[in-house]
């Protein structure tokens, strides 16, 4: 048995249709050697079933079998055998024994939006983007949050603060308009927004009311009021801050000019996901009005601080719920105890949770048209794993009823398979199957900057195994559109962990973080970014060279005109290469070579192979491919897409010699290379 040659996997080529419904007949295909002298069975529960031979193609034959579906979850795993052995076939390979965790699974009923699966994405941290309407801007002493009084930065250039979350430096969605242009040429398909709603910080994670956009980030049409004088702490007295984001007529025009961003969008052909905090809200909010900027305000309900008649009460989880404590009580759950960021209580309350089932319709239906969610802390929704999982599978019937291609994405660390049944969510943020293992094997470095790790730089086995054993927790079609960051608003950013400096901004200081980077691993990144299964999603800023330890140093402004031009064509680049390619977009893929410093892996459907090499060593390396393994003929040529190296990179015209099913490259150090079969 030739058992490298050995191969299925859940792309649409092996399994037909790959998203098949209830009682639906489904075509499942296996790949051999050709003329290898083998049995092949399809094992379900403890029964098995011979495949039969349908086709040989090149170096291979391929096996079907035809399976009624039912309604239940389809779980199954090959057997191959032949005179001298038996070996077993799984989500993680080959095997010589069964382990059931890594079977196959297939889930009648569950598609992901075919617009998501392997699209570019751009998360955008408004606030650090483009200022576009200074008019808008946060003023110094407009409120008082967490400490200290709201600041308005206005040396764009200028690093975070250490606590940095109530400094503003003024970006908003006419900024974002006005790049639109930028975004496109880079090649970006999807926009994904760190949250828009009306909320007192920069990050805008303790959201203070979930039907309108902030004006800060919108419009402000009605100003007035004064900011706090110094010395003066009471948000009830903050009056320039109650009008802007009180003012109907403000929210109103905020949510106006969102319409006809999200109408020019879709014009350019783009979409746009909205982030979700729906476990906890601000302090702000007025349903709980902590800071009482609500209170005296005209057409506003009590918040639960306020009052114990508040009609939110039971929003909340109150830990001293006794009438006496009021008004103004504040002995309330808070999510990880934080009392700016109050838990909100589903479990108390049904008209929360139908508001925020609501706000999930609303969002994705006319006018906003928003093509879907990224939910914050999903899993710690709720009070117990029940609740959870059935306010998610009520929050996905309302909103794909609403819009039936919206994408549900949530944020998780860890197995999410229990939510990626069919009924919940549709994918994740890829950080286990994704940026934890590229940066690991990269640069040595946790995600961030916290730790580095000498023994898994560069370890071909913990890359593989911590893939293998991730991305087979996810059926693939939550796979495929999969949200591959190398970078966010919650982790340091890629290049600074190139550098690997263990630390934050607190002892390090912000310029450590730009300090000796090395822009030829974040190359080698941005080509695994490009070239692995999922939908790769630029962090803002990253394709110009932005540096930054962990939050909040990572949320540095984007650089317009002092970008890293040459990385930014580097990436627009590799963009064209992803979108112009089947086999990245959705095809197979196949670990062909791994040893210390240095991967190798195929992408690939039945017309279409991608090969591509990763050299992390800093000196020269000879690779053998055995490219066969994709169906790249015996003999011929494959042709050079893009070859990055230590000083740069190239997409000249060049091509590479395939003798007996292999392909011999000479990669310099720190050097990544992509090329096709011709």
């Amino acid at each position: 048995m030739r058992r490298e040659a050995l191969f299925c996997d859940g792309s649409r080529w092996y399994v037909s249709p790959q998203e098949p419904g209830c009682n639906q007949i489904v075509t499942l295909r296996f790949r051999t050697a050709k003329e290898d002298a083998v049995r092949v069975r399809l094992v379900v529960g403890e029964d098995g079933y011979n495949m039969h031979k349908e086709s040989a193609e090149g170096e291979f034959d391929y096996y079907v079998i035809d399976w009624k579906l039912g309604c239940e979850p389809f779980v199954y795993y090959f057997e191959i055998s032949d005179r001298e052995q038996t070996c077993y076939y799984s989500r993680c390979g080959i095997s010589d024994t069964h382990s059931d965790i890594y079977d196959f699974r297939i889930v009648p009923g569950f598609s992901t939006p075919e617009w998501a699966k392997g699209a570019v994405m751009y998360q955008i941290y408004t606030d650090r983007f483009c200022n576009g309407d200074p008019s808008n801007d946060v003023e110094d002493n407009e409120y008082f949050y967490i400490g200290g009084y709201s600041r308005k930065v206005t040396d764009w250039n200028k690093y975070p603060d250490v606590m940095g979350v109530r400094e503003f430096y003024g970006g908003d969605l006419k900024g974002v308009m006005e790049k639109l242009d930028y975004l496109q040429e880079l090649g970006v398909e999807v926009i994904y927004f760190n949250p828009l709603f009306v909320s007192p910080s920069n990050h805008k994670y303790d959201i203070q009311d979930y039907d309108y956009i902030d004006p800060h980030f919108g419009v402000i049409e009605q100003d007035g009021g004064e900011v706090l004088a110094d010395g003066d702490r009471d948000n009830a007295h903050a009056g320039k801050f109650q009008k802007r984001v009180t003012d109907i007529r403000n929210l109103e025009a905020s949510n106006t000019l969102f319409i006809r961003l999200v109408e020019e969008l879709h014009r350019r052909g783009m979409k746009v996901i909205l982030d979700g905090v729906f476990n906890h809200c601000g302090s702000f909010n007025k349903w709980m009005d902590r800071e009482r900027v609500y209170e005296n305000q005209e057409g506003y309900a009590p918040g639960a601080y306020v009052s114990a008649e508040s009609p939110y009460r039971n929003y909340f989880r109150f830990l001293d719920g006794d009438d006496t404590r009021w008004p103004y009580n504040p002995c309330y759950d808070g999510w990880w105890s934080h009392d700016t960021l109050p838990k909100l209580n589903y479990e108390g309350s049904k008209e929360l949770e139908e508001y925020i089932l609501q706000v999930g319709r609303k969002w994705v239906s006319p006018p906003f048209n928003v093509d879907g969610w990224r939910l914050d802390v999903a899993a710690d929704l709720g009070y117990s794993s029940e609740f959870n999982h059935g306010f998610w599978k009520k929050f996905r019937k309302a909103v794909k009823e609403a819009n039936p291609d919206a994408l549900i994405l949530a944020e998780h660390y860890g197995d999410p398979s229990s939510w990626l049944c069919g009924d919940e969510w549709d994918s994740v943020m890829n950080y286990d199957a994704f940026m934890e293992p590229v940066t690991w094997f990269l640069t040595g470095m946790e995600k961030h900057s916290d730790e580095s790790n000498d023994e898994l730089l560069g370890n071909p086995e913990h890359f593989v195994n911590t893939m293998n054993h991730f991305m087979s927790r996810m059926p693939t079609p939550s796979l495929e559109v999969a949200m591959n960051e190398l970078s966010n608003h919650d982790h340091s950013r890629f290049l600074t962990r190139t550098n690997r400096v263990v630390g934050r901004t607190a002892d390090k200081g912000s310029r450590a973080a730009e300090e000796n980077v090395n822009v030829a691993v974040m190359r080698e990144a941005v080509v695994m970014q490009m070239t692995w299964v999922g939908a790769p999603t630029l962090y803002y800023g990253d394709e110009a060279g932005v540096c930054g330890f962990t939050d909040p140093d990572n949320r540095r402004t984007y650089p317009w005109g002092n970008e890293n031009q040459e990385l930014i064509e580097f990436h627009r680049e590799m963009i064209w290469i992803h979108k112009n390619s089947q086999a990245l977009r959705n095809g197979s893929i196949l670990m062909l070579c791994c040893e210390n410093n240095i991967l190798a892996y195929g992408r690939f459907t039945e017309d279409e192979q991608i090969v591509v090499i990763i050299n992390n060593r800093d000196e020269l390396a000879e690779v053998t491919v055995p490219v066969w393994r994709i169906g790249v003929p015996m003999r011929g040529k494959m042709r050079r897409l893009m070859y990055s190296y230590a000083e740069s990179y190239t997409n000249a015209a060049d091509s590479y010699l395939v003798q007996g099913g292999e392909v011999v490259v000479n990669m310099g150090a720190r050097s990544a290379l992509v090329m096709e079969g011709i």
